[in-house]
C-alpha cells in the first residue's frame, strides 16, 4: 500500500506494525517487543535465512537494505509473542515471507523508475501445456543520490546496490510440484572521492555478497496430506577495509540446509503438522572493532573466529477443534540440538482460542523458544562452546471485536521472560565507586543476561479494496535487564514506553489513491554508562540512564493510474518526512576524557522532509 523514497523493501513495512519499533530511516532492520533484529527469525520460502541484507557490517550507519524485492512477495507475515513450533532459532519472534508464482496466463513485464532506485520484473508461463511458470526481478540503487542531498554526516560513503531474484515452478503431474528460487545481491560502500576528510583509521571501502538458491518439491498425494522438502544453499562474503588498508571485517559464511515438513489432516477438523530440519554451517572470518580505556584514542580488538557445525531440529503441532470450531487447541513441541555445544532444548507451545460469539475471539498463548549463538561468537576464542543458547519464555492474552464485516478491534498483553541472553559485561567504560574504571582489553561474551519485557497492544484495522483501508496502533511496553556478571540491572537497548503506528490508504477515484504513514516513538536508550549534565555527557554508573529524543515521521504519497488495451502507466509522488523532524539519533561512542570523565558522543540525522516521484510501466 505505502512504498518510500528508499529502495523497495518490504520489511520497512512490516516496521509499521505493532509492536515493532525503529528510529532509524537507512536501516530496514527492526525491533520486536524490546528485542533487537538478531532474535527475530527472518524465514523465505521455509527458509531461515541469516543477515540478507545489503550492508556495510563495520559502519553502523550505513544504509541496510533487504535483498528480497517486495515485488516478488505473495505476503510477509509477522509472528510476534507465541509463535508456531515451525519457527527455529528465535526468541522474540518471526517473519515469514513467502515468494509468489507468476500468474501464468501470458507474458507481462513490470518497470519502476523512482528517485532511489529502479527495477524491472517479468513473469509468464512456462512449456506448451502452460504446466509451469516463471518470475524474474532486477533491482539497482542509486541511493547515494538521496544520501549526499539530505544527510551530509553520511555524504562521503557510495553506498550502491544491485540485486535479482527469480522463481520457476512446474507441476510434475497432479501430485508432485516443483519449483526453484534464488537471490544474489551485491553492494558497496566506496569513500574514494572523500580521503582528505578521512582519518587513517575510517573506512575506504566495503563489499557484501550475498547468494541464495533453494529447490522445492511437494507431493500432495490426497486432499489431506501435503508433504514438502527444502534443500537450500546460501552464501555471504563480507570484505572492508580502512585507509590504511586493515580489514574491519572479513568473512566468508555458508550454509546448506534440508527442511521436510508435512501436514496431515487425520480428521475434518483436527491437523497435525510435524517436520525435520538440518543445517550444515561454516564460518569463517575476523571482525575488528574499536573499545575506548583510557588512551586517547580507541584500540582495534579482535575477533577472530572460524569452524563449522551441524544444527538439526523437529517439530509436532496438534490442531484441535471443537464445539463447531468455536474452540481451537494447538499444541506444539519442538527439539533442537546446536552443532558447537551439544546442546539439545525441547519446547513446548500451546496456543487456546475461544469464540463465545461469533464476532467475538480471546486466546491465550504459552511458549517457550531458544536461538544458538551466531557463529561469530561460537566459533571464537571469546565465546566458544561454553555458550548456552539464548532462552525466552512467552505469554500472551487477547480479545479481538469485530466491527462490521471489515473493520476489527484488537487487544493484546504480552509478557516475555528472557534468559542466558549474550552480553559483553565488562566492555564499556564507566563509574565505579565514583571512580572511572576502564575495561579489559577484549573481555569474554558470556549469557550473562536475564530479564523482561511486557506491555500492551490496541490495534484497529479496516479492509477494504475501496474508500478507507488500513490499521493504526498503539503499544505501551516496559523492559528490564540484569547483568549477573556485573551485578546490574538497566532498561534494554530498544527500550520504547510509547509508540503508535499508523497506515492508511484512500480511494478516491478508481483510478486515484492516496496513501497516509505515520510512526511515533518515545526515545530509546543511548546504549552505555552516561549521564546528561547541562548539555554535556559524562561516564555514569548506571547504564542505559539516558534516553534520546522522540522519533517522529509521516509520510504521504499519491498514486493515479491510466490503464490501456495493453498495458497500464501509473505515476506516483509522495513527501518523505512532511513534518519536517529532525529525528537526531545515537550512533556511536567515540571515547571519553580521562580527567574529567566527560564522554564524546556522536549522534546522525534522519532523512528531512524529501519530496519525490516515479513512474511504472506495466505490458
Amino acid at each position: 500500500m505505502f512504498a518510500s523514497a528508499l529502495p523497495d523493501d518490504p520489511l520497512r513495512a512490516v516496521q509499521a506494525l505493532p509492536g515493532v519499533t525503529s528510529d532509524d530511516d537507512f536501516t530496514s532492520r527492526l525491533s520486536l517487543r524490546a528485542a533487537d533484529y538478531s532474535r527475530i527469525g527472518l524465514y523465505l520460502d521455509g527458509v531461515l535465512l541469516h543477515q540478507p541484507y545489503h550492508m556495510a557490517d563495520y559502519e553502523g550507519g550505513t544504509p541496510t537494505i533487504t535483498v528480497i524485492n517486495g515485488e516478488m512477495l505473495e505476503h510477509a507475515d509477522l509472528q510476534p509473542g507465541v509463535f508456531p513450533s515451525l519457527y527455529a532459532s528465535a526468541t522474540a519472534g518471526a517473519v515469514d515471507a513467502q515468494t509468489r508464482e507468476s500468474s501464468g496466463v501470458k507474458p507481462s513485464f513490470h518497470i519502476t523508475v523512482g528517485a532511489a532506485d529502479a527495477s524491472g520484473l517479468g513473469e509468464g508461463p512456462l512449456g506448451k501445456d502452460r504446466a509451469g511458470n516463471w518470475i524474474l526481478a532486477v533491482r539497482k540503487s542509486y541511493f547515494q543520490y538521496i544520501v549526499d542531498r539530505t544527510s551530509p554526516d553520511l555524504s562521503p560513503y557510495a553506498f550502491g546496490m544491485f540485486d535479482d531474484q527469480g522463481k520457476v515452478s512446474y507441476n510434475l503431474g497432479k501430485k508432485n510440484k516443483a519449483s526453484c528460487s534464488f537471490i544474489d545481491g551485491y553492494s558497496s560502500v566506496n569513500r574514494d572521492k572523500d580521503l582528505s576528510a578521512a582519518d587513517n583509521y575510517d573506512l575506504k571501502q566495503s563489499n557484501y555478497h550475498y547468494s541464495l538458491a533453494n529447490l522445492r518439491w511437494s507431493y500432495t498425494p490426497s486432499a489431506r496430506f501435503l508433504a514438502t522438502n527444502h534443500v537450500a544453499w546460501m552464501r555471504e562474503a563480507i570484505k572492508d577495509e580502512n585507509q590504511i588498508g586493515w580489514n574491519y571485517d572479513r568473512g566468508q559464511y555458508g550454509e546448506w540446509v534440508w527442511n521436510s515438513d508435512a501436514a496431515w489432516m487425520w480428521h475434518s477438523t483436527d491437523s497435525f503438522n510435524f517436520g525435520w530440519s538440518m543445517r550444515r554451517i561454516r564460518d569463517d572470518g575476523l571482525s575488528r572493532t574499536f573499545q575506548y580505556t583510557d588512551l586517547p584514542y580507541g584500540v582495534l580488538v579482535e575477533n577472530d573466529y572460524r569452524g563449522t557445525a551441524l544444527r538439526m531440529g523437529g517439530y509436532g503441532e496438534q490442531i484441535w477443534k471443537a464445539a463447531r470450531g468455536r474452540v481451537t487447541l494447538t499444541t506444539g513441541v519442538r527439539w533442537d540440538e546446536y552443532g558447537v555445544d551439544k546442546v539439545q532444548t525441547v519446547l513446548p507451545q500451546a496456543t487456546l482460542t475461544i469464540l463465545p460469539w461469533q464476532s467475538t475471539r480471546s486466546s491465550l498463548g504459552f511458549g517457550q523458544y531458544a536461538q544458538e549463538p551466531d557463529p561469530n561468537w561460537a566459533f571464537s576464542s571469546l565465546g566458544g562452546r561454553r555458550l548456552l543458547p539464548e532462552r525466552a519464555n512467552s505469554s500472551v492474552a487477547a480479545v479481538e471485536q469485530r466491527l462490521g464485516d471489515r473493520t476489527r478491534l484488537r487487544l493484546e498483553f504480552y509478557n516475555r521472560r528472557d534468559r542466558d541472553l549474550l552480553f559483553r559485561s565488562f566492555f564499556e567504560p564507566r563509574l565505579i565507586g565514583g571512580s572511572i574504571y576502564n575495561p579489559p582489553l577484549n573481555p569474554p561474551i558470556d549469557n550473562a543476561l536475564d530479564g523482561y519485557a511486557r506491555g500492551v497492544q490496541i490495534f484497529l484495522q479496516r479492509r477494504s479494496t475501496n474508500r478507507l483501508t488500513g490499521w493504526v496502533s498503539y503499544s505501551l511496553g516496559y523492559s528490564r535487564l540484569h547483568d549477573q556478571e556485573a551485578a546490574i540491572s538497566f532498561p534494554a537497548d530498544q527500550d520504547q514506553r510509547h509508540s503508535m503506528n499508523a497506515c492508511l490508504g484512500y480511494r478516491l477515484r478508481p483510478t486515484v489513491s492516496l496513501s497516509l504513514r505515520s510512526v511515533y516513538g518515545t526515545g530509546m536508550p543511548l546504549p552505555g554508562f552516561y549521564r546528561l549534565q547541562h548539555g554535556l555527557y559524562y561516564l555514569s554508573s548506571a547504564r542505559n540512564a539516558v534516553y534520546g529524543s522522540a522519533y517522529a515521521r509521516t509520510d504521504a504519497r499519491i498514486n493515479k493510474n491510466w490503464t490501456f488495451d495493453r498495458w497500464k502507466l501509473s505515476l506516483y509522488a509522495e513527501v518523505i518526512n512532511m513534518l519536517d523532524r529532525a529525528n537526531p539519533r545515537f550512533d556511536n561512542f567515540n571515547g571519553y576524557n580521562p580527567s574529567t570523565g566527560q564522554a564524546n558522543l556522536q549522534f546522525m540525522s534522519m532523512l528531512p522532509i524529501l519530496p519525490e516521484a516515479g513512474v511504472a510501466w506495466e505490458f
